[in-house]
């Protein structure tokens, strides 16, 4: 936690951590938002905090190590912690690091982490005094935000096991997500990151309910929440999309500007056979098909992905397999790992486990061919004009995102006079693309007579 001073007050105060990504940053901001409202007090340091709360990441093994000092950082700082999110789940795991944690919690029970609070400080809250913005509080700035549609999933992969700590899919009736899509943009929210752990299975459990919002009746799937987004005007930007058939229906509410043009789909790999072990959807001919489809009815698609290297039993010609499809697929932004057994996946009792040295030797020849791709891509916009959307402003620059750009994750667009041409964080631009990079684009505002 930074070390900035806050003003003294009244209230009891409470330091937040918040480990992991998107997902797990949508609990944070609706456990803090609930603080607030109660009157609470957040604050940077530990040695103001009268209470210490840490939302912990519990996926990967790396991740369970770095909840775990946090955790401990916490209790040395300041000794009274309350532990939540999916590390959660292993209570045995924590209480063995740090017997003396107060609360254990797993992920989305918020009743349980406001509990320990309470017992910990309870609240001095004023309702005439501490009035919340509808919007909630976050953790983004406040021109973007994530916007969870459901808990869960039904798959089973084999590297996984984010079912056996989050369940089954749990979608949100879409009436109750637009609702909350409305009050973001309300409060100055410019972009929607819609994210879950398989948004193109939003619905299906809810046997794609229709619900009313505003005048119109929509189904609670992800078509017609993209529908019910597009009509507020700002940006929507899809993640964590299966390659489903129906994925098919949203590229065209893209190229008609109503969504962006923007998909991420962790393909994982390009083996049918080792997309089998990763009980994974493994029809790799068709993918590239609807690759080539998706962009003659979408040409502007930004596609996003993520890899693994190394499965088990990976061979040298599965692994070239791997290249080949990065060759033919030219996706514009790529992330890999080399595979990490993940303490209880099914995939850690496969036979013929890749050593370390070829493992790390891949993923460096696999991110070698890819970062050629993603340069070669960013190289085709230089002389074009983007829309963007900017973050900051730093120096002389303003550092933008264009729409084919999640914030985090994927590139910027430095605009080199946006100090000049007085732009805002939260403001859209148009910026014409003079230069590139691996990663960014570089370029001037673009005045439009």
């Amino acid at each position: 936690m930074s070390m900035s001073q806050t003003p003294a007050s009244a209230n009891p105060k409470v330091g937040f951590v918040s480990l992991g990504g998107p997902k797990a940053l949508v609990d944070s901001e609706r456990i803090l938002t609930q603080l607030r409202g109660e009157g609470y007090d957040l604050v940077q340091t530990y040695d103001d905090a009268d209470v210490v709360v840490v939302n912990t990441c519990g996926f990967i093994d790396s991740a369970v190590a770095e909840s775990l000092d946090a955790i401990g950082e916490a209790m040395a700082e300041n000794g009274k912690v309350i532990v939540t999110g999916c590390l959660g789940k292993r209570a045995d795991v924590i209480r063995q690091a740090h017997p003396g944690v107060l609360s254990i919690s797993g992920p989305q029970d918020y009743a349980s982490v406001m509990d320990a609070v309470h017992a910990a400080v309870p609240p001095t809250h004023n309702p005439f005094v501490d009035l919340l913005p509808d919007y909630g509080l976050k953790l983004t700035p406040k021109h973007y935000a994530y916007l969870k549609i459901s808990e869960g999933c039904n798959h089973r992969c084999s590297f996984c096991i984010i079912p056996s700590m989050r369940g089954d899919l749990v979608s949100r009736p879409v009436d109750e997500v637009l609702r909350e899509a409305e009050k973001l943009v309300r409060g100055g929210v410019k972009e929607l990151l819609v994210v879950s752990q398989d948004t193109s299975a939003y619905g299906v459990d809810l046997k794609y309910a229709p619900r009313l919002w505003g005048n119109n009746v929509y189904e609670t799937r992800m078509k017609a929440l993209c529908e019910g987004l597009s009509t507020l005007g700002v940006w929507t930007r899809l993640h964590y999309v299966y390659p489903y058939p129906h994925v098919d229906d949203v590229i065209p509410l893209m190229a008609d500007g109503k969504v962006l043009p923007y998909l991420d789909i962790p393909f994982q790999h390009a083996s049918p056979r080792i997309l089998r072990l990763m009980k994974r959807p493994g029809a790799v001919d068709k993918t590239l098909e609807r690759i080539q489809r998706w962009r003659s009815i979408c040409p502007d698609l930004t596609l996003r992905s993520t890899f693994i290297v190394g499965f088990p039993g990976e061979t040298d010609a599965e692994f070239e397999e791997l290249l080949d499809f990065l060759d033919e697929a030219q996706l514009d932004r790529v992330g890999a790992f080399a595979y990490s057994p993940v303490t209880g996946a099914k995939a850690n009792e496969l036979p013929d486990p890749v050593p370390e040295d070829v493992k790390q030797e891949r993923l460096a020849r696999f991110m070698e061919r890819q970062a050629a791709i993603s340069e070669a891509r960013l190289a085709a916009k230089v002389g074009s004009v983007q829309r963007c959307l900017v973050d900051a402003i730093d120096g002389e620059l303003a550092i933008a995102r264009s729409m084919a750009d999640a914030p985090e994750i994927d590139g910027l667009v430095q605009v080199q006079d946006g100090r000049e041409a007085g732009l805002q964080p939260g403001e859209f631009v148009d910026v014409r693309i003079m230069g590139s990079d691996e990663h960014d684009l570089y370029g001037e505002v673009e005045y439009n007579d």
